[in-house]
């Protein structure tokens, strides 16, 4: 049933994309955040929807009217330039395993590619809040049934994500959930249905019990790092905190002693076989970095041959890089990571600004709270994102794209405003 669903689904969606083209923005998104391909269990589990939707949405952004001019930012140009950047370090990847590497740098390629055509597609407040509710949605389905999970199960079983995809780990779903709570609140603020207000109220306290039953430790740091944020960039920042600390509180007490004793490997690392076989993996990559400055090892950095080179400890065998800012550095070099700080840094940068620039007039009840929440789930992402190797996750650069839409809407609207008032 569920792939006739998604079949039926997917075959309505090409003529209506044709159409009306930003609705391919809207379905790549949903492809690449939830994948519900892999919630079938018959032949819709391996169609190639991404594919699909990618070249109905690039012919009808090729013919249709609708497209807006590409915005030229220092996000884009510096993406642009990360892109080149990733292609050159493909070329002189030490993975001997070259088939996996060029399928990571087409998989790459072409997330960033239809980033870039999202960016042409969407314009306006309601076509961004429907970019927003697609994301809250394709990944807060898996937030709030795993936070239901968790409290019917006690907390003893870990949540996990979907099957092969960036967040199929628990620890990388943990951290997407954790990302996703801002945007969540976002659309609770702004939404005057007393419905979907409860209903966001009760998604964000599923996705905290979610991560929490995925018993991912940098998630945790993350959550705490993201709430003390969320608070200082809320306007009710007393009513807000005493619930989330109460909250945090009672979920605390809910989890099982299991999941105390391994947060409390937090405190104890260096006792923990885990986090030490991540510092040896770290040590590693920078190792190599230290060999290979420019270009990296290329992607899938963690190669057995990598190891067998670069690592100081007894650990021969490969892992995960388990770090976004180590991936970038052992995938593409200190230029690779500099690009890839600086695209972050800016996104933070011009959202304060947008958010200063619009504090008060027409657009002032959605705008800054809407740039308040991407920096606080940046900063949740960068936080826990120190422990995880979710470099090219979609999420964090759909959060920089929509700084991106946001400014490219005021600005063609302040240009329509002033054509209008000087015929």
């Amino acid at each position: 049933m569920r792939d006739i669903a998604l079949i039926t689904i997917f075959v309505a969606l090409i003529p209506a994309i044709l159409r009306r083209p930003y609705i391919g923005a809207l379905a790549w998104a949903w492809i690449s955040l939830m994948a519900p391909h892999r919630l079938a269990y018959g032949i819709a589990y391996s169609l190639p929807f991404a594919m699909m939707v990618a070249i109905t949405t690039l012919i009808a952004l090729t013919f249709s009217s609708q497209r807006k001019p590409f915005p030229v930012t220092g996000f884009t140009v510096l993406l642009l330039i990360f892109i080149c950047w990733m292609s050159i370090t493909t070329i002189t990847a030490m993975n001997p395993d070259s088939d996996s590497v060029i399928y990571m740098w087409k998989q790459v390629l072409k997330s960033h590619l239809m980033l870039m055509a999202t960016l042409m597609l969407i314009r306006g407040r309601k076509h961004i809040e429907y970019l927003i509710w697609v994301i809250s949605v394709s990944i807060g389905y898996y937030g709030v049934k795993g936070g239901f999970f968790t409290i019917i199960m006690g907390g003893e079983s870990r949540v996990w994500g979907p099957a092969e995809t960036f967040i199929e780990g628990n620890n990388e779903l943990a951290l997407a959930l954790v990302t996703l709570i801002p945007l969540l609140y976002y659309l609770k603020q702004i939404s005057n249905n007393k419905w979907i207000k409860i209903g966001m109220w009760v998604s964000i306290v599923a996705c905290l019990f979610s991560v929490l039953g995925s018993h991912s430790r940098g998630a945790l740091i993350a959550i705490v790092a993201m709430s003390v944020f969320f608070i200082l960039k809320s306007d009710r920042r007393l009513p807000l905190a005493m619930v989330m600390i109460a909250t945090g509180i009672v979920a605390a007490i809910f989890m099982p002693e299991s999941w105390h004793a391994r947060m409390h490997t937090i405190e104890t690392y260096q006792d923990d076989g885990s986090a030490q076989a991540r510092l040896n993996t770290w040590a590693t990559i920078w190792n190599m970095a230290l060999d290979r400055p420019l270009v990296g090892a290329g992607f899938q950095v963690g190669s057995d041959l990598l190891y067998s080179l670069y690592s100081p400890g007894p650990w021969s065998k490969s892992f995960d890089a388990h770090s976004i800012y180590f991936q970038a550095l052992g995938e593409h070099g200190f230029p690779g990571l500099i690009l890839y700080l600086s695209i972050g840094l800016l996104t933070w940068v011009k959202a304060s600004k947008i958010a200063k620039e619009y504090a008060t007039g027409a657009d002032a009840q959605w705008i800054p709270l809407l740039m308040h929440m991407i920096q606080v789930s940046l900063l949740g992402f960068a936080a826990g994102g120190a422990f995880l190797g979710l470099l090219h996750y979609d999420f964090p650069y759909f959060l920089a794209g929509l700084v991106v839409i946001v400014e490219a809407t005021q600005k063609e609207s302040k240009l329509i405003s002033n054509s209008a008032n000087n015929p």
